[in-house]
């Protein structure tokens, strides 16, 4: 089958949950919710993530952010934005988990988990993480977990029971971009050996289309973003822009790149060529 053919047939699945799109986009930082709404359309995305707890589905002036989701079309990521230690992530998660249901969206079972460590770097408390993850797989959760590139714990939170492992390219809302590269080569060494389609999802840091097309041709399944696209000049056109950037890196990755060469290497067949002496 070819790239393009694979491609088009390429669903991400997440334990059990399949995505059409490999962008997962978030809902917050946007000016307005107009603006978030029409900007995650044009993204091609159908999940999106939201800080569910009760005190965040209200904004200052009294409007209601699922007034403003397709709930039809998106399956909604309930995550543990804010939590700093493990019995605030479960508790927040569960609390998700009863509001989704009311709501009767799918997603309901599973949740990004962030356990932060700090409120400066934004970087995740490994000890915290795995705590909650273990908590979580064994109170039903399928659990997203937001982690460094540390290949050591990313190796623990699958262990863990992890549905799906997603290490930051850089802090978030950084901008940076992937900044390890080798990290993350390691990372989907160790989480796919066994298994091959156990998903790795870049989380944080992808500041611009550039950032997710290389995300993308790492091998990842996927890529994790909100302030790429709510904080860019054009919010709209980034957000077209990071879908064509997550679709040109998943067929860049499974079409398979050159190697990399010190020198050049003829494109023309040499045959029937005047022969010429080259200069030394």
């Amino acid at each position: 089958m070819s790239a393009t053919l694979a491609a088009d047939a390429d669903a991400l699945r997440l334990g059990r949950h399949t995505l059409t799109s490999r962008l997962i986009v978030g809902t917050g930082k946007y000016d307005t919710y107009d603006t978030m709404r029409e900007s995650l359309a044009l993204s091609g995305t159908d999940c999106i993530t939201v800080a569910v707890r009760r005190e965040r589905l209200y904004d200052g002036q009294g409007k209601n952010i699922l007034d403003y989701l397709d709930l039809d079309r998106y399956t909604l990521l309930p995550n543990t934005a804010g939590c700093y230690n493990a019995a605030d992530a479960v508790r927040v998660a569960r609390m998700g988990r009863e509001i989704l249901l009311s709501l009767e969206n799918p997603g309901a079972d599973w949740v990004k988990l962030e356990c932060l460590g700090d409120s400066k770097t934004l970087l995740p408390d490994p000890v915290e993480t795995l705590r909650a993850t273990e908590q979580l797989v064994a109170d039903g959760f399928q659990v997203l977990c937001y982690t460094s590139d540390d290949p050591v714990i990313a190796r623990r939170l699958k262990a863990a029971g992890a549905t799906a492992v997603m290490p930051a390219g850089s802090p978030i809302g950084s901008g940076q971009g992937v900044l390890n590269a080798n990290n993350i080569r390691i990372i989907l060494e160790y989480l796919k050996a066994d298994d091959p389609d156990y998903p790795v999802i870049i989380d944080a840091g992808v500041g611009t289309a550039s950032d997710v097309t290389i995300a993308m041709e790492l091998g990842v399944d996927g890529v994790l973003l909100n302030t790429g696209i709510a904080h860019a000049r054009d919010p709209l056109g980034m957000a077209r822009a990071m879908k064509a950037a997550c679709e040109a890196g998943r067929l860049a990755y499974l079409a398979g790149r050159i190697p990399r060469r010190l020198y050049a290497t003829a494109s023309s067949p040499e045959e029937g060529v005047i022969s010429t002496r080259p200069y030394n």
